[in-house]
């Protein structure tokens, strides 16, 4: 994939390992502040750069946003679970910098993944959303035409109350038509 300038001054191009410490901060952020992520202590460059790692070596697209300069989103697809069979699922991660929310720079970047994922054969995109009250990824997923498929309950304890998650779908290229 080559970098490509979007309509609205956005570049979007795959992650590279000088990217992991602004990659952490965006990331630490969700993790203290948020519940995007039900992870409860954020993990530091090393950790993050083993993720990333592992990622990309195993042909999964991992992708940020700039915006003048300034890494704004990242997004990446990894497995959705590790049996065989669910091989051509994945599940998507993004995270936004909190001085970049709202400006469409998510969805440049969902949007992107999508095609990234598609192209590499796979078939099912699963959004594991941390928390009902994060309306604006539910919102995001829906504008790139994933679906709800349901919600487990109070499944996650963050800040002092019980969290949700809701899961969308996005089916891919193919998606359950013919065999991969």
């Amino acid at each position: 994939m080559t970098d490509s300038k979007t309509p609205s001054g956005v570049t979007l191009r795959p992650a590279k390992a000088g990217d992991i410490p602004a990659i952490t901060r965006i990331y630490a952020d969700a993790v203290t502040r948020g519940t995007a992520s039900f992870e409860l202590t954020a993990p530091d460059e090393t950790e993050m750069t083993r993720r990333y790692e592992t990622l990309v070596s195993t042909g999964y697209p991992y992708l940020i946003a700039e915006f003048s300069g300034v890494l704004a989103a990242y997004a990446y697809a990894g497995p959705y679970r590790a049996r065989p069979a669910y091989k051509w699922t994945v599940e998507n991660s993004i995270y936004v910098a909190p001085d970049f929310h709202r400006r469409g720079i998510g969805l440049l970047l969902l949007k992107r993944l999508i095609a990234e994922t598609e192209a590499r054969g796979f078939r099912q995109m699963i959004a594991v959303i941390g928390d009902s009250a994060q309306t604006p990824s539910i919102a995001l997923h829906a504008a790139a035409g994933f679906t709800p498929i349901g919600t487990l309950r109070a499944v996650g304890f963050k800040h002092g109350k019980w969290l949700d998650t809701p899961l969308m779908q996005l089916a891919l290229g193919k998606s359950d038509t013919a065999a991969p």
